[in-house]
């Protein structure tokens, strides 16, 4: 009888737990990519100086220097770096980082926890645009501030600025995650990735103008995003002049969006196949 009544006078538990939204857990990853990042110091002057430091470099050596269509090359450098930091804020960043997680660890716990997988790169999207959009400010503010650079003064030059931005870095993110199933461990991540980025950047119109470049060099670029995002770049940063100084003598804004629309299928298909969450020594 007593057992009874202390049974009927305990309370009845209830699980009122309910779990987060998707939206929330979204949030909160992205702001730990952020904090982690942050938290890094020497990365972050890094990542924001270093392009800084090459548009001042190139800039002092090369930029009274006219080329055809009545522009500096400076001005003609600067639209390259705007492409060019953007492809390194994705492509680079993400493929270098992401293998050294996998060593690390981190991504075979985060794949053992209650969170989403898609959490994870929502995360690395929102560090990867905020670390853009930065770099955008700095690069644009010394562009205009010391080399010449004329900001868009109508509103279809924007629009081309934010559908190249927007286009291609998530191409490029895509890229740079798919580029992380070829990259053996963490520790050879830098090698791998970064010749890459340098060779590319050489062959895409950033350091040189690229109509003076070798046909060769140029047939090989036309394969990757990053000549046709500092071809976009320069549509928007350049006279319309200048476009009779393109390879084809115009700005081919439809094949930019066409190639950069099948860079981000494409990625996105290699990345969904081949992404791993531990290293093949794991098993």
């Amino acid at each position: 009888m007593t057992a009874e009544l202390v049974g009927a006078a305990a309370p009845a538990r209830t699980t009122d737990y309910r779990p987060p939204s998707l939206l929330s857990v979204y949030r909160v990853r992205a702001m730990v990519e952020l904090r982690t990042f942050v938290r890094e110091r020497e990365a972050v002057v890094f990542t924001f100086a270093f392009p800084v430091l090459l548009l001042v470099i190139f800039g002092a050596v090369f930029g009274r220097t006219d080329v055809d269509g009545g522009v500096t090359f400076a001005q003609v450098f600067v639209a390259g770096m705007i492409a060019a930091g953007l492809f390194a804020s994705s492509f680079q960043n993400l493929g270098i980082a992401i293998p050294i997680e996998r060593d690390s660890g981190a991504l075979k716990r985060l794949a053992g926890t209650p969170m989403p997988p898609s959490a994870y790169f929502v995360g690395k999207i929102a560090l990867v645009a905020v670390v853009a959009a930065v770099q955008q400010v700095l690069l644009l503010a010394v562009g205009v501030l010391f080399y010449g650079l004329s900001l868009p003064d109508d509103g279809s030059r924007w629009l081309t600025y934010l559908w190249v931005g927007v286009l291609g870095i998530s191409a490029c993110t895509m890229f740079g995650i798919a580029a992380t199933a070829f990259v053996k461990n963490g520790r050879s991540a830098p090698a791998v990735i970064s010749p890459i980025a340098i060779v590319l950047q050489f062959i895409s119109g950033v350091f040189f103008v690229f109509a003076v470049l070798p046909q060769w060099m140029q047939t090989i670029a036309a394969f990757f995003p990053l000549k046709w995002m500092t071809q976009g770049m320069r549509s928007v940063f350049l006279p319309d002049d200048y476009q009779s100084q393109e390879p084809a003598g115009s700005w081919e804004h439809g094949r930019i969006a066409i190639v950069l629309g099948l860079w981000l299928v494409g990625g996105l298909l290699v990345a969904v196949r081949t992404f791993r969450w531990r290293n093949k020594a794991d098993g």
